[in-house]
């Protein structure tokens, strides 16, 4: 295939994912690349992944062996998603996301470890970073570098035959190296659970000094007896949905089928449309790919369903662009906490009464991302409303001021629109 590599959307210690184009057809892709020399885990990764084929798991398009800058690369392609990741969903929705979303994506993550587990595959990797999301907001299951098959009592590997993953996220029989199989995809589950809820990574939350340390959360998931706290903030039945995935005995352990079956999930009737909901807020990035694309509709109408007007792309623009004084809305709306009014910090910073995003251009600090701003300053409370918002709780908000006019050179068009 004759394609054109782009920029990289993402790296990781033996490879690096890149948007790529296709010469003849303009069509886009991704490519994951490693030096052939080093390509082990990538061509182990392809092997498996060329033999799924399933709407819950990325999909494969071939590989290739290139020479770039004399060096030679394998390649694998796989179908391009603009969305991102999960840990990406999370990041844009202030941290954590809400009940409806976690079981949505929760019960479609437990479809894709279900195929897999009919075909004789762990995963051994579960966690939100190697979830990706569709065009129609359904997750995929992706990254299949530690990916193992199973024999017949569902454990993939001892310690001889090498245990891979994430410290955080691994098993407590696979911390201590006796195997890694079926029943570590579901402990995997949970703690993406706990991930989805808290924002943070399932040992972290709420964890003492050494959280980060790999060595001291491998040493505690083998050996303290323990399981990752589950947050309270979850539902009495997504409590005990978590706990019969982090039951620490592989044997005790619910099997994804039971998962499956849990009555957390049997209330989940919206499918892949309770993920498309919570997607559809106002862009986290001026340059994010959907709000861009959504520009090419027809701007001057609202869509209207279920009797909710929904704003278009510009108009949202215009809004956030363009809005004199400070925005005054519930914090439930999609606004972020970001510190008590009663802060002496906050309050020596409220008398500003001019707040503005500083671009960042090219220097990213996310691999994922295609652009954003940089906030230089917080305003505290609400302007139009004192010190509190319509919850009754003091806060301080984010504004957000779009300085286009800056950009003009780069969106003629979209600048045309308003003048």
């Amino acid at each position: 295939m004759d394609w054109t590599r782009g920029r990289a959307v993402g790296r990781g210690a033996s490879a690096t994912v890149s948007v790529a184009t296709c010469r003849r057809s303009g069509d886009v892709f991704a490519v994951k690349s490693a030096e052939l020399v080093r390509s082990e885990l990538l061509r182990r990764e392809q092997r498996t992944l060329s033999s799924l084929s399933s709407p819950r798991i990325v999909g494969y398009r071939g590989c290739e062996i290139t020479s770039e800058d004399s060096r030679i690369m394998f390649n694998i392609f796989m179908d391009y998603l603009p969305r991102g990741s999960l840990a990406d969903q999370i990041r844009s929705h202030g941290g954590k996301l809400d009940e409806p979303a976690i079981r949505a994506y929760t019960s479609q993550i437990l479809e894709g470890l279900d195929y897999l587990h009919s075909r004789g595959i762990a995963h051994c990797d579960i966690k939100s970073a190697n979830v990706l999301i569709g065009d129609d907001g359904a997750a995929k299951i992706a990254d299949f570098g530690c990916a193992k098959r199973v024999g017949p009592a569902g454990a993939a590997a001892t310690a001889a035959a090498g245990i891979g993953g994430t410290p955080m996220f691994m098993a407590p029989e696979a911390a201590r190296g006796e195997e890694q199989g079926l029943a570590g995809d579901a402990w995997a589950v949970g703690c993406t659970v706990v991930e989805m809820a808290t924002g943070k990574s399932p040992w972290q939350a709420g964890a003492a000094a050494g959280a980060d340390d790999p060595v001291s959360v491998l040493y505690r998931i083998a050996c303290s007896g323990e399981s990752p706290a589950i947050p309270g903030c979850l539902s009495a039945e997504a409590r005990d949905f978590v706990s019969k995935c982090l039951r620490r005995d592989p044997r005790e352990r619910w099997t994804v089928g039971q998962l499956l079956e849990h009555p957390f999930l049997e209330s989940n009737k919206l499918g892949s449309s309770q993920a498309e909901q919570t997607n559809t807020k106002s862009p986290t990035s001026v340059l994010d790919q959907e709000f861009w694309d959504a520009m090419d509709e027809a701007e001057s109408e609202a869509a209207t369903t279920g009797g909710e007007r929904i704003e278009s792309a510009l108009d949202r623009i215009r809004t956030l662009s363009f809005r004199e004084g400070r925005p005054c809305r519930p914090c439930d709306e999609g606004w972020i906490t970001v510190r008590d009014g009663g802060s002496d910090a906050a309050s020596s910073s409220s008398s500003s009464s001019s707040w503005r995003s500083s671009w960042v251009g090219d220097e990213m600090d996310d691999a994922s991302a295609v652009g954003g701003e940089r906030w230089v300053g917080l305003p505290q409370g609400c302007g139009n409303c004192g010190n509190s918002c319509e919850c009754g709780e003091k806060c301080a908000v984010i504004r957000i001021s779009l300085d286009l006019q800056r950009h003009e050179c780069r969106f003629p068009e979209l600048m045309s629109r308003f003048s």
